[in-house]
């Protein structure tokens, strides 16, 4: 069986990095602009599904695509409040002080949807995180790296931000924004079970 072409609807280096890493090859598309806040109501996971879905909807795909699109969308829960990314560094700041010694939860949603057809697969994946008690110096510093500005809540677990974070309790790369095992398991609904992707992943290179 043929590895279906995987159409990537999302502009993350951090996700084009994963994919790469394993070796889920894909072609990046871009989107249709949409306004979030229309799905500001309602719980986080539902939120986190919802804009997934809708980034898949508004990919762009060639005129030859034939394979399936997948989406994300990565937020962070903490009070009530989805922080997503900060629009300047005081906000970004502000993010920070908001989780600093305390726990928040990260959602990601996940959408597929093959190529010609209507039908959205989706999924979310909750992971809680602990972080450190932080000084205004070390927020300062922080947000001065210039890493928190296009992430989620202000930070980057897989960058600078790990030094800021005591304790993950759930899944690591769905803090990172792209849920490997979450994934697999919507891919699942489609027909594509687990050993074909880690058979193309081998094929193409995958660690």
């Amino acid at each position: 069986m043929t590895f279906p072409v995987i159409y990537l609807a999302s502009s993350s280096p951090r996700r084009r990095e994963i994919f790469s890493r394993v070796g889920i090859l894909f072609q990046t598309v871009p989107r249709i602009p949409f306004d979030e806040r229309k799905f500001a109501r309602g719980k986080p996971d539902e939120y986190a599904i919802k804009i997934a879905e809708e980034k898949v909807r508004k990919a762009i795909l060639p005129d030859d695509a034939d394979g399936i699109v997948i989406a994300f969308d990565t937020i962070v829960f903490i009070d009530g409040e989805i922080l997503g990314k900060p629009k300047d560094e005081d906000e970004a700041k502000l993010f920070l002080r908001k989780l600093s010694g305390r726990w928040h939860t990260v959602y990601t949603g996940i959408a597929v949807r093959k190529v010609g057809e209507d039908e959205i697969f989706s999924d979310v994946e909750a992971t809680d995180v602990l972080f450190s008690e932080l000084t205004d110096d070390e927020i300062d510093i922080y947000v001065s790296s210039g890493e928190p500005m296009d992430k989620a809540g202000a930070y980057g677990i897989q960058e600078l931000g790990a030094m800021l974070v005591e304790k993950v309790n759930g899944c690591f790369y769905n803090v990172v924004g792209l849920p490997l095992f979450r994934l697999t398991d919507v891919l699942s609904r489609i027909m594509i079970d687990r050993s074909e992707i880690l058979s193309s992943s081998l094929r193409n290179g995958g660690v």
